[in-house]
């Protein structure tokens, strides 16, 4: 019997400590046997990742980076180690999350029937309401800087099901390809061949976006993303997605520089438009007592526009990479 293909999952670690301890142990039970587990380990403030070495021992690989170099850095650092010790596959996957047995089974066995794949997720559900759906990936959108994630909120049903027209209908093997503008950064398989013709995470993002500019430089070669349903994950979301201002400024930033990047003039005319006019306006009428989440998205369209303080903080000339 022919081996199953090497899969290295990447585990991004930050002040992190309880979380990641979780998610370890949930691929600790995987019954995939082919998966060497890479934990990166962000600048954690204390000594985690000694912890986690002490705890867990040969199952893992710990990386040490000496300060916080972004979602994107730090799991490029994993990609490279990876890609040299031979991966076929690499998993991104958040601390915050947690596995079911034969998630990476699945998504393997799906993944080796797709030649022009770039990346797949599974169902991810959340952590705290475990049948309903957080993402199954999702759509994007360029003329309004906006990302979508499909299926989010939605009870999934018992057996692995996927909407046609409207509907949940029972899937049949082999499972024809479930498409999406992007596969969730939560929970995503890469091929080396994709990895290897696209190019890593773009650092610039830090955080937010970086997975949804990584898929559409994918779909620019030609390659797809999709979604695996019989796969399963589950999210601790609320932890990771907090309504802080502070988080709404970042995530919009992103959500405009990947339009600035990705985009053409009238679509980034339009975001802008839309960002300013439409979006920031609109929460200060939904809720005028949450005013920060106004001047989040006002401040996210100066930066993207060059300034900082009356100052351009950026050349003129529009990013390609």
């Amino acid at each position: 019997m022919n081996e199953a293909p090497a899969v290295f999952t990447i585990v991004l670690n930050w002040n992190g400590l309880a979380d990641t301890r979780e998610c370890l142990e949930s691929l600790r039970r995987a019954d995939y046997a082919n998966n060497h587990v890479l934990v990166v380990d962000n600048g954690s403030e204390g000594d985690e990742a000694t912890a986690l070495e002490q705890e867990f021992g040969g199952f893992i690989e710990v990386i040490r980076n000496p300060a916080n170099l972004g979602f994107a850095g730090g799991m490029n650092v994993g990609i490279r180690r990876a890609l040299e010790a031979g991966a076929e596959y690499v998993l991104l996957l958040n601390n915050d999350v947690t596995v079911d047995g034969r998630f990476l089974g699945e998504l393997v066995k799906d993944a080796m029937l797709r030649p022009d794949l770039a990346a797949a997720c599974p169902t991810i559900y959340f952590h705290d309401d475990r049948k309903r759906v957080y993402s199954t990936g999702g759509t994007v959108n360029l003329w309004l800087g906006s990302a979508s994630q499909t299926g989010r909120g939605e009870l999934f049903p018992e057996e692995p099901k996927v909407e046609r027209k409207g509907k949940w209908v029972l899937i049949t093997a082999p499972t024809p390809m479930i498409s999406r503008d992007y596969a969730d950064g939560a929970c995503m398989l890469m091929p080396r061949e994709a990895i290897e013709r696209v190019g890593l995470l773009d650092e610039g993002y830090f955080m937010y976006w970086e997975e949804t500019d990584w898929c559409f430089r994918a779909r620019k070669l030609g390659l797809r993303c999709c979604w695996v349903p019989q796969a399963k994950v589950w999210h601790k979301a609320e932890r990771s997605l907090s309504s802080t201002d502070d988080f709404h400024y970042h995530y919009q930033r992103n959500a405009l520089m990947f339009v600035r990047k990705r985009g053409n003039a009238p679509q980034v005319a339009t975001a802008f438009l839309t960002h300013l006019l439409v979006y920031a306006p609109w929460y200060l009428v939904r809720r005028p007592g949450r005013i920060g989440r106004a001047v989040a998205e006002w401040r996210a369209v100066l930066w993207n526009a060059g300034f900082r303080g009356g100052k351009r903080n950026q050349p003129r000339q529009r990013p390609l990479t």
